[in-house]
């Protein structure tokens, strides 16, 4: 079921808001899943992927192989280049393989302030529709309410 009437279902539609999304957009949309022990640390499911974080490619040809940290993100084509997976040209030389931040886990995050503040308001967030303490009176409250 839809829920928001602005956002259209269209398919054609979607595709073009998709590849022709400004840079500040695809950062959104180049988001990567974190590994389980981050999701547990921060209780945030993905982040937008950036240059100095460590990733482990869990998809693909590349899957599997040591964690290597990106050295670029390439919003134009939506691909992250990684550190080690390299592929040798017919001419001899090593380019880096692009590949979709989909396809890989966030396993270390370059920390800085901005980036924690993300953590924690998504972290609050996420807590709060979860319902740690939704719904629950205390028994303050409960003798409040009684007394009014």
């Amino acid at each position: 079921m839809k829920l928001n009437k602005h956002v259209s279902s269209d398919r054609s539609k979607s595709r073009k808001r998709h590849f022709t999304a400004p840079s500040h957009i695809r950062r959104r949309l180049m988001s990567a899943p974190l590994s389980k022990d981050l999701r547990q640390k921060y209780g945030v499911r993905s982040m937008p992927i950036r240059k100095d974080d460590e990733v482990q490619v869990v998809r693909g040809h590349y899957k599997g192989q040591q964690v290597g940290k990106v050295v670029q993100c390439y919003r134009s084509k939506f691909r992250i280049y990684i550190e080690r997976i390299q592929r040798e040209k017919a001419n001899g030389a090593t380019v880096n393989v692009g590949i979709h931040p989909s396809k890989v886990a966030i396993v270390k995050l370059k920390m800085d302030k901005d980036r924690k503040a993300i953590l924690d308001r998504r972290a609050k967030g996420r807590a709060e529709a979860l319902g740690k303490d939704k719904g629950k009176y205390t028994e303050e409250s409960a003798a409040a309410m009684e007394t009014s």
